[in-house]
């Protein structure tokens, strides 16, 4: 077999990547017909067919899969090239951060205050949504890290590292006056404010309440932990938050702190890519020592 062209294997790999041909065609800048055309070509190049239509997508044949999964790796190779020619090169680091919209506002700003070099030489752009969003474009290169309250599954997610940069017990907050019964029986006095299921701590939260046999009346459940301290301060509500917050919560007005629960942590992790592990920002971030940060 003589040389592959690598333009129709990159034509293949993006409609694999986009699920159809309109959108690879759009994102490469060319008419369907012209990325059809070149994929029957490298049909006719393997002696076999790449796609097969399901509903509206196409998808991979068994050959499909198998030249989609090397020229995923080709591919992503090349794009960690560039990456890290280009942050290498630049003046000011451009250094893309996606946040966990369960974490604290004022943490992540303390976190990221240490990726800033001293001359200032970084260009820090900040992105909010869910973990699972933020790692679905850590994947795609479209973020360089991501700060979260969970870990990623590195079996999941190969080429992808987690560090622990902290953690914090929870503590219960309650806005208004407080009935006299024994923490935790006095949450069921109480209307709760929790993390949303979606977040690692909301989880967590709801098995500790089977196992202290509580059925807590919840009044609302916030992924943004500031908009839930918000809310709190204004309902006479109990709410959670991590314990390190008291000083921002107990700056609120009639907000006193009921109990710390040593068996729930809130834990916070820096996420990136292997390529970015010689990034100056990251590598800052991954030796900083934040213990005064969670106390």
């Amino acid at each position: 077999m003589s040389h592959l062209n690598y333009n129709h294997l990159y034509y293949f790999w993006m409609v694999c990547k986009k699920g159809s041909v309109s959108k690879a065609a759009e994102a490469l800048f060319l008419t369907p017909q012209t990325v059809t055309g070149q994929i029957r070509t490298l049909e006719d190049r393997l002696s076999g067919k790449l796609t097969k239509r399901s509903g509206r997508h196409v998808e991979p044949t068994e050959l499909g899969q198998l030249v989609f999964k090397y020229a995923d790796k080709m591919f992503g190779i090349s794009y960690e090239m560039l990456d890290i020619i280009n942050y290498s090169q630049r003046e000011n680091e451009l250094f893309d951060v996606g946040v966990a919209d369960a974490l604290s506002k004022s943490l992540v700003s303390r976190v990221l205050l240490k990726a800033i070099p001293e001359d200032d030489g970084i260009h820090l752009r900040c992105f909010e949504s869910t973990h699972e969003l933020l790692l679905e474009q850590l994947r795609q290169h479209k973020l360089d890290m991501i700060l979260s309250d969970c870990p990623v599954d590195s079996s999941q997610s190969p080429g992808l590292f987690s560090v622990k940069i902290g953690e914090s017990m929870m503590s219960f907050f309650c806005s208004g006056p407080v009935s006299k019964k024994r923490f935790p029986a006095i949450i069921e006095e109480h209307r709760l404010l929790i993390p949303g299921s979606r977040t690692a701590m909301g989880r967590k939260l709801m098995h500790w309440f089977d196992s202290q046999g509580i059925t807590p009346t919840i009044l609302g459940e916030f992924d943004d932990a500031a908009l839930m301290k918000a809310f709190g301060a204004n309902h006479n509500a109990m709410f959670v938050a991590p314990t390190f917050y008291s000083a921002d919560v107990l700056d609120l007005p009639d907000i006193q702190e009921v109990a710390k629960v040593e068996e729930l942590k809130e834990e916070y992790y820096a996420i990136f890519a292997e390529r970015m592990i010689q990034h100056p920002a990251v590598k800052r971030i991954c030796e900083a020592d934040f213990s005064k940060l969670f106390h």
